[in-house]
């Protein structure tokens, strides 16, 4: 099932090379979460999680923040694709990520 959110965008990495002759390409977003429901223990402050979406070419869309990027993170636009897993989990899968229309940080 497709579902829009927004999120807070925390930080961009792109990796792209060659590894023992295999090419690889991908950008990771770290997006924060809610931890509550998926960890044991406590928690206290912020916690990304990364998604893997695109390849380097996603990077460059963001690259102009890289001398201005908000402390608190920017806030996004998201489709993901959620799943749910035999053990009452669920799978989150970004599918498109745009900065919110208001462009200012979170």
């Amino acid at each position: 099932m497709k579902m829009q959110n927004k999120a807070v965008l925390h930080g961009i990495k792109t990796s792209k090379g060659d590894y023992e002759g295999r090419p690889f390409d991908s950008t990771t977003f770290h997006l924060s979460v809610d931890i509550a429901a998926s960890q044991s223990g406590e928690s206290i402050g912020v916690v990304t999680r990364p998604f893997k979406f695109g390849d380097s070419t996603e990077f460059q869309k963001w690259a102009h923040l890289k001398n201005a990027w908000p402390l608190g993170g920017v806030m996004c636009d998201c489709e993901f694709d959620v799943v749910a897993g035999a053990d009452n989990s669920v799978k989150l899968t970004l599918l498109g990520i745009k900065p919110s229309a208001t462009g200012k940080g979170a």
